[in-house]
Order: structure tokens, then sequence, then C-alpha cells
């Protein structure tokens, strides 16, 4: 399961130009999940995220987490993160998971983070979305966390 994250000051996102989420001080995450993913594999994930210290402490030092902040949390979904890019010109989709399993697997994660940290928005599965954000840094990072027993 991969998580594209940004550290932003606000973002929202739209479907056919309704607000459907929005966040202030927090981190925007787009979500991708691949095929050999499963609900460990997403657990793992939400935990890296929300311990994962990109927010400037007292000397302006990385060191303080989403948690810590008690920042906000919107969690989009996003499917060609799990593109490779490796060759060619057009991207391959064949590691991604199929519609049904990305969307159950994005369901269980939301559901998750609204249990243990509450402030949470999404995006919706599947819809064309306007995702915008004032990204602050600009601070993003990329974490990748694999099923046991996946390919690499």
């Amino acid at each position: 399961m991969i998580g594209l994250i940004q550290r932003v000051s606000q973002a929202s996102v739209a479907v056919e130009e309704h607000t459907v989420g929005q966040i202030g001080r927090g981190l925007l995450v787009l979500l991708g999940v691949e095929k050999h993913d499963d609900e460990a594999t997403a657990r793992r994930l939400l935990d890296r995220i929300l311990g994962y210290r990109v927010f400037p402490d007292a000397q302006g030092k990385m060191n303080l987490s989403l948690a810590d902040i008690g920042g906000e949390l919107l969690l989009v979904p996003q499917f060609t993160l799990a593109a490779d890019t490796r060759k060619g010109t057009r991207p391959s989709f064949s590691s991604a998971a199929a519609p049904e399993m990305g969307k159950s697997l994005f369901e269980d994660f939301v559901a998750a983070a609204r249990e243990c940290h509450g402030k949470v928005a999404t995006g919706v599965f599947g819809a064309d979305m306007q995702v915008s954000l004032v990204n602050d840094g600009p601070v993003t990072f990329w974490l990748q966390v694999g099923a046991k027993g996946a390919e690499s």
C-alpha cells in the first residue's frame, strides 16, 4: 500500500463541484492500493502515517507527528500511485488492486483512521475528484508498506 503524504495548512477534495472533504492543518494522503495488500498492510501504513514526524517542534525541527499536533487528515484514493513507470511511455497498472479490493481496503483504512484519530475527511473512491491544497513547506513523502509474502 502506498501513501503519498503532504503536510498542508489546508486541503479539500471536490466531486462534481461539491466539496466532499476538507481539512485545516494536517496531512493530505493520496492512497494507492496494490494487489497484494491486505488489512494488516493498511493498518501498518496508517500507523506510520499517524506517527510520521513531519511537523516542526519549537526549534523548527521535524519532530512532531500528526497525532502529536492533533492535526487533521484528508484521505484520497488514487489508484494511479500503483503504476509501474519503469519503462515505456505509458504506465502499467498490473500491480494495482482490482477496483473491488481497492475500495474495500480504502474503506477499511478510513474506518481505522476514524477509530484512532477522529479528525478524518475523505475523497470518493472511483470518482473524478479535484484536489486542492496548500502544501506547507513544501513537505511531501512517499510511504510504502508491502503485504507479507508479496512479490517485490
